[in-house]
């Protein structure tokens, strides 16, 4: 994965990077965008670059979406949820796709959360407020293409669904990351479990850098 950023390689050995210096732009590669711990107390969400090992906070990290990842918009009905461009920018749920392009290949992760802890040995993964270059925003969607079945995790379009996805712990998944405008997207994320009888959370926001 390419990694800018001041100090990104001191950090590489020592796991979370530190809140001290200039976010870490992830730019290709293999990268659990969403990926919980959970310390007996409370959940950490991070960012987890794959390919070097490393752990950020979210705050530290951007997430680079080039012009390599732009794309033609997938024709019908199913995929009317991605507005009337001719075209998006997407990140795909596809490794030999992302590598072919030199992108990230985002994941979906709970694979640091261990059985018998979160009732029903699940938890959420909840879209909050998405805004593009400081306006909110219906640009940015999430879901997985299965055969001919679209499967629609988050989608910042709609009021009350596609918002709440709910994942087994110990798991992880890959799906296409879609933004139909350039900018800079503020993306929030709350994970969500429930820890004898009492809901445990924690939220994070996420940087995504969109450009042509």
């Amino acid at each position: 994965m390419t990694v800018t950023g001041a100090m990104a390689a001191a950090f590489a050995m020592a796991g979370l990077n530190s809140t001290a210096f200039a976010a870490t732009t992830l730019s290709a590669g293999h990268v659990d965008v969403l990926d919980a711990e959970w310390d007996g107390a409370g959940f950490a969400l991070h960012v987890h670059d794959e390919v070097n090992h490393v752990e950020y906070d979210p705050a530290d990290a951007a997430l680079s979406v080039p012009a390599a990842a732009l794309v033609a918009r997938p024709t019908g009905a199913q995929y009317a949820f991605l507005g009337t461009g001719a075209q998006v920018w997407a990140l795909p749920q596809n490794e030999a796709t992302a590598a072919a392009k030199n992108i990230l290949w985002p994941g979906v992760s709970t694979e640091h959360l261990a059985s018998g802890v979160f009732a029903g040995n699940t938890v959420q993964y909840r879209l909050g407020a998405v805004t593009r270059d400081g306006a909110a925003t219906d640009d940015f969607s999430v879901y997985k293409v299965n055969g001919s079945t679209v499967d629609r995790y988050w989608d910042s379009g709609t009021t009350t669904t596609y918002k709440n996805k709910t994942f087994a712990v110990g798991a992880h998944d890959h799906a296409n990351w879609v933004f139909e405008e350039p900018g800079t997207y503020k993306v929030n994320f709350t994970v969500t479990g429930t820890v004898g009888g009492v809901a445990k959370s924690a939220t994070a926001q996420y940087t995504f850098t969109v450009s042509h």
